[in-house]
């Protein structure tokens, strides 16, 4: 039962997908073949920022000047974000890590209890994408990308990127608080209510998770700052298409 209940909410944001796609695809004129090739040019640009070579960094970027994302480009980063295959995997690794904790023991163990974990997992990852990178991005008129800083102190880019889950661009390019973010958190929060175990619900526990989901978003910003650092040391590659500008 607690697996046909993550599965309904998962239902539930596919559909509110789907519903928004063909809206904005509805809303849009068709691009000219000239858009489409810039369109498909950064698309390529974009797979190609993966730290390490794998994890995907659609969202950062280091170009401080960048002419404010669309509706409809902020649902496409969504859905590249939410369902490229590093999120399959990291889904999977993440609910392996649950079960051999016991973390959610409502869920129970064998196959059918990481069945559920990992559709919980699956679903947060999900959820947490569609409010905070693209519905109250959207709302509140915010961009959801992380601006990498790339030069400074150690100290001073931890600072910004820590800031940056609390004070973020609107698309007019001033700065403002994140209500992408702390909106986004609380409302997948309090939406996993509806397929976490019974033990694992209620008021104190969801304040509890959102918390944490920022806490991790903040962690994120670190990691977007200085992994493509780490990635350049340890493969020799070149820096490309940085900014030295500070947003």
């Amino acid at each position: 039962m607690i697996k046909s209940k993550s599965g309904d909410v998962l239902a539930l944001l596919l559909s509110l997908t789907s519903f928004a796609g063909v809206a904005l695809a509805q809303s849009n004129p068709p691009s000219t073949p000239q858009s489409s090739t810039t369109q498909s040019q950064a698309a390529q640009s974009d797979e190609k920022e993966r730290v390490f070579g794998v994890i995907p960094q659609f969202s950062v970027t280091s170009q401080s000047s960048l002419t404010p994302l669309t509706s409809g480009e902020k649902f496409r980063l969504f859905l590249r974000g939410s369902f490229d295959p590093f999120t399959f995997f990291s889904s999977g690794f993440q609910a392996g890590l649950s079960q051999a904790t016991d973390e959610f023991a409502g869920y129970g163990q064998g196959a059918a209890g990481y069945a559920k974990r990992y559709g919980a997992t699956f679903t947060d990852q999900v959820s947490s994408g569609f409010f905070s990178n693209y519905f109250y991005s959207v709302l509140f008129k915010q961009d959801p990308r992380y601006f990498r800083i790339g030069h400074g102190t150690i100290k001073s880019r931890v600072f910004r990127a820590l800031e940056q889950e609390f004070v973020v661009r609107k698309d007019s390019g001033r700065r403002t608080f994140g209500w992408q973010n702390i909106c986004g958190a609380f409302t997948s929060g309090t939406l996993s209510n509806a397929y976490y175990p019974s033990t694992d619900r209620g008021v104190g526990l969801t304040i509890s998770r959102s918390a944490i989901a920022i806490l991790y978003g903040s962690a994120g910003g670190i990691f977007s700052e200085f992994a493509p650092d780490i990635d350049r040391k340890l493969f020799h590659r070149k820096k490309i298409n940085e900014d030295p500008k500070t947003p």
